[in-house]
């Protein structure tokens, strides 16, 4: 892959301070030392060392790098080290690979307590397969989970959701044997859509009176207790997608695939087009006649900054 033109250090650099300032209040500690991170990345102010060709006395300089796990240029040691840790772990058995989301009606709450619900999401999904493969109706074995948050879609819009890989059996209660799922999955989809809805709202229920979910500007209404609750109660019938695949190439195909998700961030310096005094224009993906294109998106640069350290208060 060729070296981008435009990087989301070069927006940071030129347009950074100024935004920071101009939301000040809308910044936390963590975030800002992000951006920092970015911007310094590869550059003098992080060091580097000198390479000396022996035979032509040619001279490189290489700064060195800033490791921040939002960080565009920093990701794949990480991501390799992550896979081959993983890959050692797979047992020689077919795998699934499922998909849990949040309805939409959900994001601006995840938005606004992304560490309550984030890790709520993540134990919901997983406990809805460890609970379901304990039951002897469905398997009566006990099973192993890997799990990778994802919060946006290929659209680059905000859509928390929860990749999973699941070996398709498991372990037997006495710990003797290895007890093989059915053809297909563990379970039905339906079956998992309602456990895993009934774990989320009634976690979300709980944090609220914990005291533990926080509403702002546009949300701040659902600090009241009846309205919190009305938010709730549709989701409380309707279907949640949850999705199941075989992993027709093998565990690993799959492993590589949520590497990239382990140790990526939404906007990465690939997509990234043009820039000028107002607007950044990028890439995403958009669904047209059942195929995907990329075409070619303008926004303002809060959007961009936003997206590109969107994780960082998770």
């Amino acid at each position: 892959m060729s070296r981008p033109k435009l990087e989301v250090a070069d927006i940071f650099r030129i347009h950074g301070e100024a935004w920071r300032a101009a939301n000040s209040g809308h910044v936390s500690l963590t975030q800002r030392r992000v951006m920092t991170a970015i911007e310094i990345c590869r550059t003098a102010e992080l060091g580097g060392h000198v390479e000396r060709c022996e035979d032509c006395a040619h001279t490189r300089i290489a700064y060195n790098s800033c490791r921040n796990r939002h960080c565009c240029k920093c990701q794949w040691r990480s991501s390799q080290a992550w896979l081959a840790a993983r890959e050692a772990e797979l047992l020689p058995v077919p795998y699934f690979h499922l998909v849990f989301g949040l309805p939409a009606a959900l994001s601006p709450i995840a938005l606004q307590n992304k560490a309550v619900v984030y890790g709520m999401l993540l134990k919901a999904a997983a406990e809805t397969l460890i609970t379901l493969a304990d039951d002897h109706e469905h398997l009566g074995a006990k099973i192993g989970v890997i799990a990778i948050l994802h919060t946006w879609g290929r659209q680059l819009q905000y859509h928390p959701h929860a990749h999973l890989l699941v070996p398709g059996g498991g372990i037997s209660p006495d710990g003797k044997s290895w007890v093989a799922c059915k053809p297909g999955f563990l379970h039905p989809d339906r079956l998992l859509s309602d456990v895993f809805r009934r774990l989320v709202l009634d976690g979300l229920t709980a944090a609220f009176d914990a005291g533990e979910l926080e509403f702002l500007t546009e949300l701040v209404g659902l600090n009241e207790r009846n309205a919190f609750a009305d938010v709730l109660a549709p989701l409380r019938t309707m279907e949640w997608k949850v999705y199941v695949k075989k992993t027709l190439d093998g565990p690993k195909q799959a492993l590589r695939y949520l590497a990239r998700y382990a140790h990526r961030v939404a906007i990465t310096n690939h997509r990234l087009v043009d820039l000028d005094e107002t607007h950044v224009a990028f890439r995403c993906d958009r669904e047209k006649g059942g195929e995907w294109e990329l075409p070619t998106g303008r926004t303002g640069f809060r959007a961009v900054i936003v997206a590109a350290w969107q994780r960082a208060a998770s």
